[in-house]
């Protein structure tokens, strides 16, 4: 059993494990919103701003995760104002933040010293370098987007189900879409140096739609997909580290293959429910 731990006697295998474990709450937490409002792909958005961000932080020499975080805020903002306002080109704007995201990123990284090599960490991920640093904007950004969207949840929740109905009912429909965009950005800076950009709408989602195959209540939801994105994020470093894999993709497959034997689960119970019947 204490070899099967020998992991932990790596100093930066046990940042891995705590990075893991605040993107895992952090993710779904927010995703599950996305997931209410058929706004999944917002996060693959967002990343690709966020890459911009990376790369302008990187050729003007500051913190790229600070720089990344506040160039997908604003992202996220913008995009929100056009959905807001139901015009036509927000679908548009969407496409906008994938290829203009990306492109930017790369060309601005390009003109940074050991830019390619920065910017692999960022497209998939790569926990084991985390920081102690990174390890404390991770525990501050993933703790005010769990606690804010417990606190505000059945609001965001209201204002998913039925906007017209909220707004009648006196929310702050706008405010509170405005803050479900901006801890959506939060969320995929902070997930972005562990599972990398290209998957990271993956952790948001994937939890969350196996979680939707065994809970009863929105409320159960939340909190079963906040366990499956912890428990998914954990297993997935554990796994990097034995099978030598790249711990974002481990981590998003292992989120994958819970949400399959949990699909495939449901559906042999309905199997022989029907047969027994």
């Amino acid at each position: 059993m204490i070899a099967a731990l020998e992991f932990l006697d790596y100093d930066f295998m046990r940042r891995a494990m705590i990075a893991a474990l605040l993107v895992g709450f952090a993710a779904p937490a927010v995703g599950i919103f996305l997931v209410q409002r058929r706004l999944a792909l917002i996060g693959d958005g967002l990343g690709h701003v966020a890459v911009t961000g990376v790369g302008l932080g990187l050729v003007l020499d500051r913190a790229p995760l600070a720089v990344a975080l506040i160039t997908a805020v604003v992202g996220a903002v913008v995009l929100e104002l056009m959905r807001a306002r139901r015009t036509e080109i927000a679908d548009i704007a969407l496409a906008m933040l994938f290829y203009g995201g990306i492109a930017g990123g790369v060309v601005l990284v390009s003109r940074a010293p050991a830019g390619g090599r920065s910017l692999n960490q960022y497209l998939f991920g790569s926990i084991t370098t985390t920081t102690n640093m990174d390890l404390i904007a991770f525990a501050v950004l993933a703790g005010v987007v769990v606690v804010v969207t417990a606190v505000v949840g059945p609001a965001l929740f209201a204002v998913g189900d039925d906007e017209e109905f909220a707004a009648v009912n006196g929310l702050p429909v706008l405010a509170l879409n405005l803050t479900l965009a901006v801890f959506a950005a939060f969320t995929v800076v902070i997930a972005m140096r562990v599972v990398g950009v290209l998957l990271v709408s993956a952790l948001m989602v994937v939890p969350v739609a196996t979680a939707q195959l065994l809970a009863r209540s929105f409320r159960s939801t939340y909190l079963l997909g906040i366990a499956l994105g912890a428990g998914s994020a954990l297993a997935g470093v554990v796994a990097s580290y034995y099978g030598d894999t790249p711990s974002g993709a481990t981590i998003v497959l292992v989120a994958v293959g819970l949400f399959a034997i949990t699909l495939l689960g449901g559906g042999a119970r309905g199997l022989v429910g029907r047969i027994g019947r």
